[in-house]
Order: C-alpha cells, then structure tokens, then sequence
C-alpha cells in the first residue's frame, strides 16, 4: 500500500473586520506617519481555531497507521479474549474437549474466569499492534524500495495497480517485513503474555501442583492477582528476567508468525480483489476474508511453537529463579501439540476480520479527513 502524500493544513479566508462585508477588500489605514499601518492580531494571523484543527489534522493524518491499530485491537482484544482464555487453558491442562473446558471454567471460576488477566492484553496488545504495524509499514517501505533501486521492480505500484496478481517480489516484501516487526516486539510483548498466561491458569495451577508443598504454595500465590501485582510475583520468583520466560520460544513464533500473517493478509486481499474485478482498497469483503484467512493461516503454522512456549512457562512458574525448568521439544503433526487449535483458529479468524475491518475503515476515514476540511 503506496504512502499518500501529506496535505498541508489550510486557513480560512477572513472577512473585513469592519461589521459590514463588502465585495471590495479595503487596505489597512495609513499611520501618523503616512505609512500603512502593520495589521496585528488575529486578523492577521487568522483564526487560532482553524490553525489548531489544521495541525491537529496534519498530526492524525500523519499517524492514521498506529491511531486505526491501537483503537481497532481494543474491540477485538475485547470480542474474542473469553476464546483466547480457553486456548490457554486447552493448552496448558488436559480436558475432554471445548464444551469440557468451558463447562469447568464457568464451574470453577464463573464468568470472570474467562475475562480473568484481560487487563495485561487490552494493555499489551494495543501496544504491540500498533508498534508492529508501525514498524511493518516502515519495513515494507524500505524493502520495497532495496527492491526497486536495485532489482528494478516497483512492488507498491504493483499492488495498487487493478488487476495485478501476488508474485515472488510482493509475498518477498511483505513476509519480511512482517518478520522484522514480529523479531521486534517480541521484547515488549513477552512479559504481557507471560502475565497474561500466569493469570489465565492461575486457579488451575493452585489445583493441579502435585503434592509438593512447596510448589503448591508457589501456585496458590498466583491467585486473584491484577497485572501488576502478577508481575511483581513473578519477580519475586524468578528474578526480573522471569518476566522473560519463554522468550527463544516467544521470539520464534512471532518472527515466523508475523512473516506468515502480513504475507497472507496481503497477498489474499490481492488476489480477493483482482478476482472481484475492483479497485484496490475499494472491497470490503477482501478486508474481512483477507482478514480472518491470515489469522488462520498462520496460527496452522505455528501452534506447536506456541503450545511449547505455553507449557514452559507454565512449568516456570512453579520453579523459582536459578532452577533449571526443561523446554518440551516442538513437535509437529503430534496430536498434544494441537490442543486447542480449533478453538484459537476460530478466535484469531473472528479476531482479525473485526480487526482488520475496523483498521481499514479508521485508516481510510483519516486519509479524507483533509479533503472534508478544506471543503469548510
């Protein structure tokens, strides 16, 4: 998606500040001296009013990416995390299914349970997407560009052009800027989701710690915790690089899955939209689609790198710092790994179409809001 060029704010055209308008615009009156008298004030300058909402225009505008990304995951995050509390806990513990899960869950917890640690995602993930949308939007450009200056292929151009197809450059471009943006927010997102896990299962590490007094006491202590206070306790546990427990795990699948997310949002819509025979930008429904497919897609590919890094901080938190916690090996096509796959896809789909829809849509009223005031 080509950058638009910015558009400079405006200033309304004042009338004569004598209280009768004339067709005639009358020049300034003559000083003591013969001169012409210098107009000061706001007849000069022009209303502060419209100077302040041209900036403020220029500075929405400018930012549209990390504004449409930070308010579109607040819905979704909100939408789908009672889905995201029972992957985790699919993942982390045996049960007998979905309905087995959510049954137990209600049971045990109520309906808090499934809300239960979504102060550290609300949190978390609008601060992700919107350092990684920023940072993938960043990374598109620059290698799009590498791209064109040395292989002589305008990959943007070609993805706003109507009627274009996904080709090696495109799928290329995207999947490695996705990456770079996924390596990066690993580091500010792996305490979050640590605290997010810590909270999810809490109730269930308290009752499935084993006999040992001393790791049940270590569990119980997890218990009805806010964010921060959960974060404090894993400190008190494990030192403050506790807090980045997981992270070879973490920075794996984010760097692989993030790569396969932006690749095939992009690529998708692409193709939904040639297809439909629009304009690009102009399908909604290549949005959606496009949308809940790279949700899909991608967490088909990583779930076992994700279930890993889930059951080693879940064994993490019951040791303390210094003791050695064994990493479960990454399985592929091994039915334990898959625990809750159906449930995460089904949440990332629903997840990323409200998204992606919503981010769109922000994006897109932004980039007119210029037009619309220069038209006052």
């Amino acid at each position: 998606m080509p950058v638009e060029p910015k558009v400079a704010g405006h200033q309304d055209v004042l009338p004569p500040p004598s209280g009768r308008i004339s067709s005639t615009v009358m020049p300034p009156p003559p000083d003591d001296s013969g001169g012409v008298r210098r107009q000061t004030g706001p007849a000069a300058s022009g209303r502060p009013s419209s100077s302040r909402s041209a900036a403020t225009t220029s500075f929405v505008k400018k930012y549209r990416t990390e504004i449409a990304a930070s308010s579109s995951s607040v819905f979704s995050t909100l939408a789908a995390f009672p889905l995201d509390s029972v992957k985790t806990r699919m993942q982390t513990y045996q049960y007998r299914g979905f309905l087995d899960c959510v049954k137990h869950t209600y049971r045990t917890e109520k309906l808090s349970g499934f809300f239960r640690g979504v102060t550290a995602p609300m949190a978390s993930i609008t601060l992700v997407r919107t350092v990684s949308f920023s940072i993938y939007q960043r990374s598109k450009h620059v290698y799009s560009a590498w791209v064109k200056r040395n292989l002589g292929f305008d990959i943007l151009r070609h993805v706003s052009k109507a009627g274009t197809y996904p080709n090696l450059y495109t799928i290329g471009c995207f999947g490695a800027a996705g990456a770079t943006a996924g390596s990066f927010i690993t580091f500010l997102a792996c305490p979050f989701e640590l605290t997010k896990l810590s909270a999810q299962v809490s109730v269930l590490l308290a009752e499935r710690a084993g006999t040992c007094q001393r790791s049940r006491a270590v569990a119980a202590s997890y218990q009805n915790k806010g964010t921060l206070r959960t974060m404090r306790n894993i400190i008190k546990h494990r030192g403050l690089w506790g807090l980045y427990t997981g992270l070879r795990l973490h920075l794996l699948r984010d760097t692989l899955g993030t790569g396969i997310y932006f690749m095939v949002y992009e690529s998708s819509k692409q193709l939904i939209t040639t297809f439909g025979g629009d304009k690009p930008g102009s399908n909604k429904l290549a949005v959606v689609a496009a949308g809940g497919l790279c949700g899909l897609v991608s967490w088909a590919m990583i779930y076992p790198i994700d279930s890993a890094k889930s059951i080693y901080q879940r064994n993490a938190l019951l040791h303390s710092k210094g003791e050695n916690v064994p990493a479960p090996r990454i399985e592929f096509f091994k039915s334990h790994m898959y625990r809750g796959l159906a449930v995460s896809m089904g949440r990332s789909c629903i997840v990323n179409a409200i998204f992606f829809s919503s981010f769109e849509f922000i994006k897109k009223h932004i980039k007119t809001m210029d037009d619309d005031a220069l038209k006052v």
